[in-house]
């Protein structure tokens, strides 16, 4: 462990300014300090600045990306001349008066000289903390698949060589094939390519675009993005989940229609906006809303896409 006192102690108060938490209120406050000219140390105990905030999806109550708005403060902090950034380290201890405090940090070992890192991961492989599986992946039984499945599974695992590095293609195939992610599919995925199960969920759970629940033949998405929502994305919703019979998240028992939501498209000035079958519909109304459902219901009766 290493001690190193920031700022150094002086005669005259030397206008530095110590933030300790780096989540988003000590990111905004380290920066409004910096940019009124003072010298800033934002410290935080964890590896690296962002706080909860970072391991949010989305922000209540509109349930906008916590990354789209925090991403900027965080490159900001990062590139700002008067904001020097200390992560993994604690305050040991704090003397003096305001004007003139000295404050000594103790900075936690890395195993990583950060003057030399470029960003490469290597450090992740070689670390000696690193978690590994404490169960042995022979354990995990191969499923048994039905032949038309796994002539499926192999084309797609061929196609990409089944390698680690292509996993999330391999999961993308698998779910545009099979309009979702099956269970036993994914153990043999797992088996076949010699991972931890747990590492193939990790994937499949951590993107929205995937699903692990079978899903519709149609799927109804509303944008419930901020433009989206003050024009009356709730309201159309709630007409979807009438004319439907479903509730957000759910799938008619046909397997016809599926009814999801989502943080935003990035088609705000359309708003609100409504996808079905990856066709987006914009400026929709309820009435609008209602005639769609009709139509679409009317085009599957009729054994009719599109």
């Amino acid at each position: 462990m290493s001690e190193e006192t920031r700022p150094s102690a002086a005669e005259d108060p030397i206008g530095s300014v110590l933030v300790v938490g780096g989540g988003i209120g000590g990111m905004q406050s380290s920066l409004d300090l910096a940019e009124a000219g003072f010298k800033v140390y934002l410290l935080d105990s964890s590896p690296a600045i962002g706080g909860t905030m970072a391991a949010l999806d989305k922000t209540f109550p509109t349930n906008d990306c916590s990354m789209c708005i925090m991403s900027p403060k965080l490159v900001e902090c990062g590139r700002h001349r008067n904001i020097e950034i200390i992560t993994l380290a604690n305050i040991k201890s704090l003397e003096g008066q305001p004007g003139h405090f000295k404050v000594t940090v103790e900075e936690l070992p890395r195993y990583v000289d950060m003057e030399k890192c470029t960003g490469c991961g290597s450090c992740t492989t070689h670390c000696p903390v690193r978690n590994q599986p404490h169960f042995s992946q022979d354990t995990l039984p191969t499923p048994q698949l039905e032949a038309e499945d796994l002539e499926k599974i192999t084309a797609i695992m061929s196609r990409h060589k089944a390698s680690e590095s292509s996993l999330v293609s391999i999961l993308q195939d698998i779910h545009e094939t099979f309009n979702y992610l099956p269970e036993d599919i994914l153990t043999h995925v797992a088996c076949t390519m010699d991972l931890p199960l747990s590492r193939v969920y990790n994937i499949a759970t951590f993107y929205k675009a995937f699903s692990l629940k079978p899903r519709g033949k149609h799927i109804i998405t509303v944008c419930m993005g901020t433009a989206c929502h003050v024009r009356g994305a709730p309201r159309i919703l709630e007409e979807l989940e009438r004319v439907l019979g479903l509730k957000e998240g759910e799938t008619s028992e046909d397997k016809s229609f599926t009814l999801e939501t989502v943080a935003c498209l990035g088609a705000c000035a359309l708003g609100p906006i409504v996808v079905a079958d990856s066709e987006y519909k914009g400026n929709m109304t309820i009435a609008k809303a209602n005639k769609l459902i009709t139509a679409m219901k009317k085009k599957e009766e009729s054994g009719t896409d599109g």
